[in-house]
């Protein structure tokens, strides 16, 4: 529930002209069968205009103005007839819709210019939402995706505050303001600490992350990040919960000139010792780790993955703190009762980044032990991004024809849903999966999880491509 007195953009202060300062109208994508939306006769591709007179902004917004045990809804179908529907409901009822889009007035793309954002390190020529910068507060707080606050207006900040979105996703990078302001290219960066301050005395709450780039913010600029962050963690409202440290990724497409390196084992085992006696004191001092290195700083350096304990409720596990370590724990539990045998004897493939590779290796080794079962394990690096050492969600289409075309993959592929663009078949290079499947030898499946992977390899779901 927000406690602001109003939200969106009134339809009555709209331009007399129409399109030019209102948002676009939110466009209904699927309607919950059993809903009040689907008594209503909302179908796909019906607008919702304004909901009590006020256009949503966004799907804040709207969660916002349907709050209300009365409404009247403005509503455009899809053959452009205008409907006006009034209702009342429940304060705690949703009208069971989902719309195409989370942001109804356009996504708020990134004024910043860091040399290791992932994006400017893409080819040309690729689907367009692969280009788009995203630095939207907004999707912070919907999705948990980052935002370097740099481009928030007035106006944004004091919705921030009333509509009490909160815990926002901060990159951080650096508290130094002139180092902040360099990495990002944009003086604006330097007002992070006051920026923290504002959330602090507003009881609002955000999660760092730091992307640790070599000879740059690293050593001692990393420590007093994070104890400058901390300066903000502990008490009964913390302003930041948490801090996540994580490694800078490069591709073969950047500049040259760009100044930067790629993170060598030698580099990850100096943050690892320099971040993991912070972790103690913050644990003495605020009864949590506060700060957590990301899981490939472990698979870089060569070293084990921390114990499952010690990520607590995985703060940032998005952000890959944990990840694959609660992976292999998934992996374990799914592993813990195998049969001895197989009905059916069974050959697949099971692809993954080559990084986390030797981390899976005892999960198919106990699958293997399974009388019936061949699992091979295959590593691949990416050429496609010029990584030889890359995580599962980087690999592209090509990546998997250039390391899988002429190899005897058994009965069948399982490849891991996080390689896919959500939603659609297509990887990273816009290749799609029948473009792949139409190169290999054996069917393609789609593995969504530890229990699909064990139970694909034991032959308990029916082949399917």
């Amino acid at each position: 529930m927000w406690n602001e007195p109003s939200a969106g953009v009134a339809v009555a202060a709209l331009d007399p002209d129409g399109e030019s300062r209102q948002p676009a109208p939110a466009v209904v994508a699927s309607v919950e069968p059993g809903s009040i939306g689907e008594e209503l006769g909302f179908e796909p591709g019906d607008q919702l205009l304004s909901v009590n007179g006020v256009r949503p902004r966004d799907l804040i917004d709207y969660r916002y103005l349907i709050v209300e045990e009365q409404l009247h809804l403005e509503i455009r179908d899809e053959a452009g007839v205008l409907h006006q529907v009034d209702l009342e409901k429940d304060e705690d009822q949703g009208l069971g819709l989902a719309f195409t889009e989370a942001l109804f007035d356009g996504l708020r793309q990134c004024s910043n210019r860091c040399a290791f954002c992932f994006i400017d390190q893409q080819p040309p020529g690729h689907r367009s939402s692969l280009y788009l910068k995203d630095d939207d507060y907004r999707l912070s707080f919907l999705y948990g995706s980052y935002l370097t606050l740099t481009n928030l207006t007035d106006s944004d900040w004091n919705r921030i505050e009333q509509q009490r979105l909160s815990p926002l996703f901060v990159s951080v990078h650096a508290t130094d303001p002139e180092l902040r302001s360099s990495l990002l290219q944009n003086p604006r960066a330097g007002q992070l600490l006051q920026q923290l301050a504002w959330f602090a005395e507003r009881d609002l709450q955000i999660h760092a992350q730091v992307v640790v780039c070599p000879d740059q913010n690293d050593g001692a600029a990393l420590l007093r990040t994070i104890q400058d962050l901390a300066q903000f963690a502990g008490g009964e409202w913390p302003a930041v919960l948490s801090v996540a440290v994580v490694p800078v990724g490069l591709t073969r497409f950047r500049p040259e000139s760009d100044g930067l390196r790629a993170v060598s084992p030698d580099d990850a085992r100096q943050v690892i010792a320099a971040v993991e006696p912070l972790q103690k004191e913050f644990q003495l001092k605020f009864e949590s780790r506060f700060a957590w290195l990301s899981d490939e700083w472990y698979l870089i350096a060569g070293l084990p993955l921390p114990p499952r304990a010690s990520y607590e409720d995985f703060p940032q596990q998005e952000n890959g703190v944990g990840s694959i370590r609660a992976f292999i724990a998934a992996l374990d539990d799914a592993t813990f009762d195998l049969p001895e045998r197989v009905t059916r004897p069974v050959r697949s493939s099971w692809v993954v980044g080559r990084l986390v590779e030797n981390a899976l290796e005892p999960v198919m080794n106990r699958l293997n032990a399974v009388d019936g079962v061949q699992l091979k394990l295959l590593g691949l690096p990416s050429p496609y991004w010029g990584q030889d050492q890359v995580v599962t969600g980087l690999l592209t289409g090509q990546d998997l024809l250039d390391g899988l075309v002429g190899q005897d993959l058994g009965d069948q592929l399982l490849l891991p849903s996080v390689m896919l663009r959500q939603g659609d078949p297509v990887f990273l290079d816009d290749m799609t999966l029948d473009q792949l499947q139409e190169n290999l030898s054996v069917p393609v499946r789609i593995v969504h999880g530890a229990a699909e992977i064990v139970a694909s390899a034991l032959g308990s779901i029916e082949k399917s491509t």
